[in-house]
This record gives C-alpha cells, sequence and structure tokens, in this order.
C-alpha cells in the first residue's frame, strides 16, 4: 500500500482592487508556464481574490479540483483580508509568495508593489493566528517561484500525511526505557490519531496469521532481497508471517486515517513467545514507508515518518549510542581528518537490525548479541536470531527527532553531516556518523533538552525542509544544527 499522500497543489491568484486584475492573471499564468517548463505539477486555479465573496467562490474550486495544498501569489498588492481568510478556510498546507517587477520600463500600470503587500498580508496571517511557508527570500520573477513552489511540495506532502495519521503501538515501554515516553495530547494537537494495543493483541494477531496462504510469497520475496545475507533460511516463515500479521491489522484499523506507523515493544519477552527478534521485518516495513519503531518509541517512528515523507527515502532508528576511538580515528585519518572533523564530531548510531536493507552495506540476517547475553547466556542463538545487521550507506545523513517533553511541550532538532566509508568494526546495523560540532550539540541540545538517545536518521540534506514542517506544525523550540555550523537554535542572526 502507498503510505504517502498525493500532493495536488493550486495556486491562486489575489489582486487588490485598485491594481488592474490582469496584472496578478497574468503574472500567474506565467508562473504556471515556469511549473509546466519544469515539470512541477500544479492546478491553475481561475478565481482571483479581490474580496470575501471570491473567497468563496476559491473555495468552491478548490473543492472541485480537489486541490489539498495551496500556493498563494500577490500578484500585486493583495488584499490582505480576504487573503488571510482564505488561508483560515483552507483546510491543508499553504505557502505564501510574491511577484517582483519585472523590468524597468513598465514601472506606472505595470508595477505591482507585492513586496508591500506581503508585509499587510504576514500581519494578517498573525491576527488569524495562522502559519503558512514562506520561502527565504519569497519574492520573485516566475522561473524563481516555480523553483520555491517545487521546494514546497515535501513540505506539503509531510504536513498532508501527519493530519491524516494514525500510529499503532504494542505494548509498554521496556523497563529503565521511560525516556521513550508518550504524552499523547501532542499527537492529537497535530491531527495525529493513536491507537493503543497490548503485547497479548500483538501475539494474537500473529497466531491469526499461523496458516496464511500469501506466507510462502512473502519468504520468496525475503529471501530475493538477504541473496547471500539469509544466514537462517528456516526462520523466513516466521517472519513472514509477524509481516502478514502487522500489515493486515494496519489495514483492517486505520478507519478514518489513510496512514499507518508503529511502535512495538520488541524485547524482553517478545522472543520468548514469538521465538525471533523482529527487526528485520521492521526494516522491510520501513523501506516501504511504513516505520515499525523500537521500544514503543511513538515520536521516534513519527519522526522516522516525517522524513521519508520528505525525502522519499527510507529512514531507520538508531541509539545515538557511542564514541569512535582514537586508534580508529587513526586508522582512518585521511578520510577524517582531511575533512576537517574532530574526534567530537565523530560518533557511531547503532541500532540492532532495523534499518532497511536499501540503506546498509552487506546486510545479512544475524542474532541479537546483547539480547542473546540476556535471553539465551551460554547457548546457541535460537529466539533473538532476525536482525539485519550490515554497515551504513555511506554519504548524507540527517538526524531528526520530533519530541514531546513531560510536560506534553513539543520540541525538535535537527542536525546535518555524512555517514562516513569507515568499517565500524561491530554489530549491528551500525555506522560512523560525523556532524560539525556534534561536541556543543550533543552537550547543549541533546543532554541541556534532556532528548532521548534515540534518532531518526535519514539518508538525505532534508533539514531545511523537515525545519519548515515543524514551523508550519506550530513548534517553537526546534534545535538546527546547520551543516556548515552555523547556529543554533535557529534564531534571529541580527541580535546578538
Amino acid at each position: 500500500m502507498k503510505n504517502v499522500p498525493e500532493v495536488k497543489l493550486g495556486i491562486i491568484a489575489v489582486s487588490r482592487d485598485c491594481f488592474p486584475i490582469d496584472l496578478s492573471r497574468n503574472r500567474r499564468n506565467k508562473v504556471v508556464e515556469e511549473c509546466v517548463k519544469k515539470n512541477i505539477p500544479i492546478i491553475n486555479l481561475e478565481t482571483i481574490i479581490e474580496n470575501e465573496n471570491d473567497v468563496l467562490k476559491a473555495l468552491k474550486e478548490i473543492k472541485e479540483k480537489e486541490v489539498n495544498a495551496l500556493v498563494i501569489y500577490l500578484g500585486n498588492f493583495g488584499p490582505e483580508g480576504p487573503t488571510s481568510l482564505l488561508v483560515k478556510k483552507f483546510d491543508g498546507p499553504v505557502m505564501a509568495v510574491a511577484a517582483a517587477e519585472e523590468t524597468g520600463k513598465d514601472l506606472y500600470g505595470g508595477r505591482g508593489d507585492a513586496y508591500c503587500g506581503f508585509l499587510s498580508l504576514s500581519y494578517n496571517l498573525g491576527l488569524r493566528n495562522r502559519h503558512v511557508y514562506i520561502p527565504h527570500y519569497p519574492v520573485g520573477i516566475p522561473s524563481e517561484i516555480a523553483d520555491m513552489i517545487k521546494d514546497f511540495i515535501p513540505i506539503a506532502r509531510a504536513v498532508l500525511a501527519l493530519k491524516n495519521l494514525k500510529i499503532f503501538s504494542f505494548g509498554p515501554r521496556p523497563q529503565d526505557f521511560v525516556t521513550m515516553h508518550t504524552p499523547i495530547k501532542p499527537l492529537y494537537d497535530l491531527g495525529i490519531s493513536i491507537m493503543e494495543n497490548s503485547e497479548l493483541d500483538l501475539y494474537d494477531i500473529y497466531r491469526q496469521a499461523e496458516n496464511d496462504p500469501r506466507i510462502p510469497q512473502v519468504m520468496e520475496d525475503m529471501a530475493k532481497e538477504l541473496g547471500t545475507g539469509n544466514t537462517y533460511p528456516e526462520l523466513l516463515r516466521k517472519l513472514a508471517q509477524y509481516e502478514i500479521a502487522l500489515t493486515d491489522f494496519m489495514e483492517k484499523n486505520l478507519g478514518a486515517s489513510q496512514f499507518g506507523i508503529f511502535a512495538n515493544k520488541c524485547w524482553p519477552a517478545f522472543e520468548k513467545y514469538f521465538g525471533f527478534v523482529p527487526c528485520y521485518v521492521n526494516s522491510r516495513l520501513a523501506s516501504r514507508g511504513i516505520p515499525v519503531a523500537c521500544e514503543v518509541d511513538v515520536y521516534g517512528a513519527l519522526s522516522e515518518y516525517i522524513i521519508y515523507n520528505v525525502s522519499e527515502v527510507p529512514a531507520t532508528l538508531l541509539d545515538v549510542n557511542n564514541t569512535v576511538p582514537y586508534d580508529l580515528i587513526e586508522e582512518n585519518k585521511d578520510k577524517i581528518k582531511e575533512k576537517g572533523y574532530k574526534p567530537t564530531d565523530l560518533f557511531m548510531g547503532f541500532h540492532c537490525g532495523n534499518t532497511p536493507s536499501c540503506c546498509l552495506i552487506n546486510g545479512a540476517i544475524k542474532y541479537q548479541l546483547i539480547m542473546h547475553r540476556l535471553l539465551e547466556p551460554g547457548k546457541e542463538p535460537d529466539i533473538t536470531r532476525g536482525t539485519l545487521e550490515g554497515r551504513l550507506r555511506p554519504g548524507e545523513t540527517l538526524i531528526f527527532r520530533i519530541h514531546a517533553t513531560p510536560d506534553a511541550k513539543l520540541i525538535s532538532y535537527l542536525a546535518e553531516g555524512e555517514i562516513l566509508d569507515i568499517d565500524p568494526k561491530s554489530f549491528g546495523g551500525i555506522g560512523v556518523f560525523a556532524i560539525k560540532e556534534m561536541g556543543r550539540f550533543y552537550r547543549y541540545v541533546l543532554l541541556e533538552k534532556r532528548f532521548p538517545h534515540h534518532t531518526a536518521v535519514g539518508f538525505k540534506h532534508v533539514g531545511k525542509y523537515i525545519y519548515e514542517v515543524l514551523k508550519l506544525l506550530g513548534i517553537k523550540e526546534i534545535y538546527y544544527n546547520l551543516p556548515e555550523g552555523q547556529r543554533y537554535p535557529e534564531e534571529n542572526p541580527f541580535i546578538s
């Protein structure tokens, strides 16, 4: 199933009645032409808003054309009251941009003053307590506006997804993992539904799938994906049964929601009853845009899902886990020091084996070493088998978390860097991360603001889009460690 929304983006022009309406109409049409040239899907809305009655006409046209995300275009100064009213009444993500003046040869009849009108619109949006996406510099000629619209699409997709998302959780958090607390109220504030279930419910749906006729087909698909990493072929039947149980449960229980993700308890009782660890199945669902977060980490699953919507690349959930030893740094100094990284810029991201195979090098099914110590000491691995282990694929990376504090306030962090092409010489799904000023970020954001050890990991630099998603969601406390190490939290650079 497709677990992300389709963005149906419409553009609507606004015009102040003392300016030529054709100025807005013609400029809007040129923006649409540029979008067509750049293969940016856009629906041209014919209504032009000059007054409140036009808002009602526009809403009708928007509904008829099934537009779910909106670009408001100030082709001239624009009427700030009706424009902000449209934002209030439209139930979807909104972007606001404005026309630049095209030529010095026509600054009498052809001057639109949208640069000025945007200021009035911004004030009115504040009066109505509305959040819209405003690009870094939101005024431009048609080709520039088209590029801004392209940047809005992943932002709109993430916002739409959250408005139609249900999170399924199974089981309470494991002992001593209280940092994965889940205040529910902030989820509802975001428009997200949550359905909490017990571990017994999970075991029940697993048992119901025992003789499902689709099991051989899923096993075959698993074997094909794993290739030489199919080290325990006799385990695939159980894993396939579990995968079918989860996907069927999701489809049957979405209800009024369109999309679903999971946060499941995965140890220590799980292994004794199911006979395996669920990590590989979690990795497979994550590769299809259905994160299954470990240890009932609801906000971890949500963070993964936001990354997936924005980047359209599977994400994973890892621990910000351990330091990189000095001797390993010395062995790989050509990949570290020559890039200007300090030891404090480095850490290893690790988890048992939930990372999608497409994000790993030489992924293979293995057993969970830490759980084996706990559950099968001195025995051959049996119930602790089922992890997908390998080295994380080198390249761009992003660590991100949206989290709820004990007093139910949403906070978030973002940091971008790279996964280095270095053998971590350890177990699990693991890689060496390099993020400029990570030491400072670790101390004054992760520790100071009491974030948990789980972080969602993306494999593209999409932090600027996620940052805008968070702002549209109304989250005030965002800590953003920019790739070039500029500043965090994101604050006014003109105030010391």
